[in-house]
């Protein structure tokens, strides 16, 4: 069924819609993907599956929903605008969710199983609460905090018999069985922070704890960091009513990072053990994790320069520690969420890209590589689950198309790593979440003609039920846009190294043979993501099409899923490579006979807006113009974790930072060809990015447009912001790369 729409779709997309998209209901209304669960997770007994969701009148409100797997039928389990208080979050719950790129949202962000799957921890205006699915409807719900106590990070115990959580800055724990609260730790306060991730680990780390529980419920891990030796960055976060004055302890490229500690602590209280983590002070503490047996920890610890990440197996009582094997690199290090201990061998699974690709190994505890699991000129993705009764590892990859996300299983013997088999089905993107016994998983898939769909699949991939079938059919939020979607094209083009490019092509919907087309060129370009993929796609890209766009997208060299050959190529100096990557990608376009190649337009954001000012500075008569969204201008400017990732520290390589800048090259930026945008209280690509580089072109008497948003973060979250700030871009390229209608 899923093929026979595609000859269908793409005969709708060369029709003229009655109903096209708007800036409006794109960031309005109820998700135009239709109700799709996300955050899904399948209950330790296998009896339910959880997941959020937004509402069918305001996709931002999100509540709490129940798949019951026997009956089929899915059912919402808490109704977040009725159990909220409309509390104000407090500024570190607002600093996590925008982390966490939720800051848009409302109601519950997150929530956790209890190990027999019958109760539900979330945390709803900071509060916590837990839902007993047994107890009648009417006293399903209660809250294991009072108000007032601003709960962040709350995990329930691997037994079930306590959760923990951190509160301004300290660790604490509540024992089920009588509701008792507990404070662990009473240090935390100004410059100290207990059980909490620092700001370059949640940011660039991908880790978003800063404690971990044992097994046996006998203990937690937790981290204690102390930032007083990180620079204060003094800002100002100016709102519509009020401007403050903020002193933002900030961790710039090569400054001084926080001090770490990891201590071990009982949930009943008491002086906790502190492990030992080395010498030198000046390292990042990258991953946590117990062993089976709960009596050991394997720490992983990164060197400051991030070309040495080693791991640690470390007794939780401090008596002993080794370290088991360490990655090298004469580059950086790519950090993951793939370990996983062996119960049935003194083993773990690694990954691993000491091939130049990303694989899975097994070592032994003693760091001899024991197997291979996987192998190819490929990268894997994650590890999704274990099946040690069986022997089998599951995992996700590209394997025979890197613009797809599918899943795989291999033998965990090492006897299928040149051949391991697909088990999801369909062409696209799927995205896996097993259960605790990898019996069973949920898929979450989607590609450019079908919306996202969520089933309950058996380990070898066979359909057992739809949690959420989501046709394209009358009733659907895109129904009534159906005529204005664009199938888009993909191919390939030729670095100057040789290394194919992918790209990705929405020609104009209407499209006339004969008449050529302005171009909206979108792009992020940066380390860690891959733009041009095969899944449902990018509403505002189809918007722009539907408006007699050619909207092309092109993955340079740098991005991820390709191997380290093609992602160190930015290292020592940043916009380089990416930028005659993308010129590759204007070449294309102007050589094809619908494009009108004076009329190209460049769009970023974040690293994104920093290609639309490079692209503009090396090369800005090549397009008409250019918006750059929350832009780094100044590499120094930025975090300590990923700018020296790439470019080292300033101290070391003073050259690649200035010409890895845009300021150095600020001769080539052409007067209005810029629209220049940021957040005034963006606490990540500081607003000084920005002003620097409005200093320098103002003084270089360069003119360009300019919008700022008072109060707005990093990712202008909000709906009002993100309509605000797309309806002016589009308006910003309509003026400029539209021909005037004709005189009468």
């Amino acid at each position: 069924m899923r093929w026979l729409l595609l000859p269908v779709l793409v005969l709708w997309s060369a029709c003229v819609s009655a109903e096209k998209l708007s800036i409006e209901r794109i960031f309005g209304g109820a998700n135009l993907g239709g109700p799709s669960p996300n955050a899904l997770t399948i209950a330790p007994d296998g009896r339910h599956i959880a997941f959020l969701r937004g509402r069918a009148d305001d996709q931002f409100q999100i509540d709490l929903w129940l798949h019951d797997v026997k009956s089929g039928k899915a059912t919402r389990l808490v109704d977040s605008a009725a159990l909220s208080e409309g509390k104000e979050l407090s500024d570190a719950e607002k600093a996590r969710r925008e982390r966490a790129r939720t800051a848009g949202s409302k109601g519950i962000s997150s929530y956790r199983w209890s190990p027999d799957g019958k109760r539900l921890l979330f945390t709803l205006d900071e509060r916590l609460w837990l839902c007993d699915l047994a107890a009648p409807a009417s006293k399903r719900v209660r809250a294991l905090t009072p108000k007032g106590m601003d709960v962040l990070d709350a995990k329930i115990s691997p037994r079930g018999g306590f959760v923990a959580f951190v509160s301004k800055q300290n660790l604490y724990a509540i024992e089920l069985a009588n509701g008792q609260i507990r404070q662990l730790t009473h240090d935390g306060a100004g410059a100290i922070h207990n059980g909490e991730a620092e700001f370059v680990a949640e940011e660039e780390m991908g880790r978003r704890t800063g404690y971990w529980w044992a097994r046996d419920d006998s203990a937690i891990a937790f981290e204690r960091y102390d930032e007083s030796g990180v620079d204060e960055v003094e800002r100002s976060e100016v709102y519509p009513d009020r401007t403050v004055t903020l002193r933002q302890r900030y961790p710039a490229a090569g400054r001084p990072n926080v001090t770490v500690k990891l201590g071990v602590i009982a949930p009943a209280g008491g002086e906790p053990r502190w492990l030992d983590l080395g010498a030198n002070p000046d390292i990042y503490l990258t991953r946590v994790d117990w062993l089976p047996d709960s009596k050991r920890l394997a720490i992983q610890r990164e060197s400051r320069d991030q070309r040495r990440l080693d791991l640690i197996l470390a007794a939780a009582d401090g008596s002993a520690q080794t370290i088991a094997l360490s990655e090298t690199s004469d580059t950086w290090i790519n950090l993951n969420n793939d370990l996983r201990f062996l119960r049935n061998e003194d083993a773990f699974v690694w990954a691993s890209e000491r091939s130049g690709y990303k694989h899975l190994y097994v070592f032994g505890l003693d760091g001899t590589l024991r197997r291979t699991l996987t192998r190819g000129d490929w990268d894997v993705d994650q590890l999704l689950a274990l099946d040690e009764k069986k022997g089998l590892v599951y995992f996700g990859a590209g394997r025979e198309d890197v613009l797809q996300s599918q899943v795989y299983v291999t033998r965990l013997d090492g006897s299928q790593a040149d051949a391991p088999r697909r088990i999801s089905e369909g062409e696209g993107s799927h995205g896996a979440v097993f259960g605790e016994d990898a019996s069973v998983w949920v898929d979450s898939f989607s590609n450019p003609t079908t919306p996202p769909q969520v089933s309950l699949r058996k380990a070898d991939g066979k359909l057992i039920a739809w949690i959420e079938r989501n046709e394209l059919k009358e009733g659907h939020p895109f129904w009534p846009y159906r005529d204005s979607l664009v199938t888009p094209e993909y191919g390939t083009l030729k670095s100057e190294s040789g290394e194919d490019l992918h790209y990705r092509v929405y020609k104009p919907l209407g499209m006339q043979a004969g008449h050529k087309y302005p171009v909206f060129m979108n792009y992020y370009g940066g380390p860690g993501s891959q733009f041009v993929r095969k899944g449902w796609g990018n509403y505002f890209e189809q918007y722009m099409a539907a408006n007699g766009y050619v909207v092309f997208s092109l993955d340079n060299r740098g991005s991820p899923r390709r191997g380290r050959h093609f992602s160190d190529a930015i290292f020592k100096q940043l916009g380089k490579p990416e930028i005659a990557d993308q010129l590759k990608g204007v070449a294309w376009l102007k050589s094809q006979p619908y494009v009108d190649g004076e009329r190209i337009g460049i769009f970023g954001w974040s690293y994104g807006g920093y290609q639309t000012l490079m692209l503009l500075a090396k090369a800005g008569k090549e397009f008409a113009a250019g918006v750059a969204v929350a832009p780094v201008t100044d590499w120094t400017l930025y975090d300590t974790h990923y700018t020296e990732r790439f470019l080292d520290t300033p101290q070391n390589n003073a050259e690649g930072y200035e010409k890895s800048g845009v300021l150095h090259w600020l001769d080539g930026i052409e007067s209005h060809k810029l629209l220049l945008v940021h957040g005034m209280a963006d606490d990540n690509v500081l607003f000084s990015n920005s002003t620097k580089l409005m200093a320098a072109l103002q003084n270089k008497g360069v003119q360009f447009e300019l919008m700022t948003y008072p109060g707005a973060k990093h990712g202008l979250s909000t709906p009002a912001l993100r309509k605000h700030v797309y309806t002016m871009i589009t308006q910003y390229f309509d003026a400029r790369l539209k021909p005037a209608p004709a005189a009468p």
